[in-house]
């Protein structure tokens, strides 16, 4: 039998988690649903969003998160998504040399990888062939060992220094590669920012922190998708 010091705590605990039970129901069914996915988002293991490219996903003259791929992340953030952003960009990379730093970051498995590489090769003049050779065998490494990860390729565009011939030759790689490999294709990555001198720094190439808000609106038209 109860003695009265303990059936005052038990009637109060039963009674508090009457009304908890209570205030949960009343709750609107998406108000519940949001709840559930927060509380799920919270408990899964992160998946890994590797953004592999060179000065343009560094954020040359910016803060990193400033990024595009920083405001992936906060994008991500603010949804409650079990996502993590690696921004792989390294400035001055080349198609050869991000070839072979690659490895280095597949020691994980990614859920998306976007490939942003090419610009220098055009900025340089790099044989055509060699730059699309150099994207198949990165993105061809890729679903060899892990067949299971996204891959988006975004697409770049170089000014007529080369001439009109190699500038052409160069825009159609990335459909080429694409379509090839069977991967997303982000057309241009600098769509409605390149040639903008209010969107670039003075250099004319990397976009300034409102051309990287624009940036981060047109990969994520893709990336959403495939979270």
């Amino acid at each position: 039998m109860f003695t009265k010091s303990l059936s005052i705590p038990l009637f109060l605990g039963t009674c508090l988690l009457f009304f908890a039970m209570l205030s949960c129901q009343n709750k609107p069914a998406d108000q519940r649903e949001d709840d559930n996915m927060t509380a799920t988002a919270e408990t899964e293991e992160k998946g890994l969003i590797l953004f592999f490219g060179n000065s343009l996903t560094a954020g040359y003259g910016i803060d990193t998160e400033d990024a595009f791929p920083g405001l992936i992340q906060a994008r991500i953030d603010s949804m409650g998504l079990p996502y993590r952003v690696i921004n792989g960009g390294l400035s001055g990379e080349t198609t050869a040399s991000g070839k072979n730093r690659l490895d280095w970051f597949l020691e994980e498995e990614p859920a998306v990888f976007i490939l942003e590489l090419g610009g220098n090769d055009g900025l340089r003049g790099i044989p055509i062939e060699e730059t699309r050779n150099n994207l198949l065998a990165m993105i061809q490494d890729v679903q060899t060992k892990f067949p299971d990860t996204h891959i988006l390729l975004a697409g770049m565009q170089i000014p007529p220094n080369m001439g009109s011939s190699y500038t052409n030759e160069f825009q159609k790689i990335f459909p080429e590669v694409a379509q090839e490999t069977e991967v997303t294709l982000i057309p241009f990555l600098l769509e409605g920012v390149a040639g903008d001198p209010a969107l670039n720094l003075p250099d004319g190439i990397h976009p300034t922190e409102e051309g990287h808000k624009i940036v981060f609106e047109t990969v994520w038209s893709y990336l959403k998708h495939h979270l």
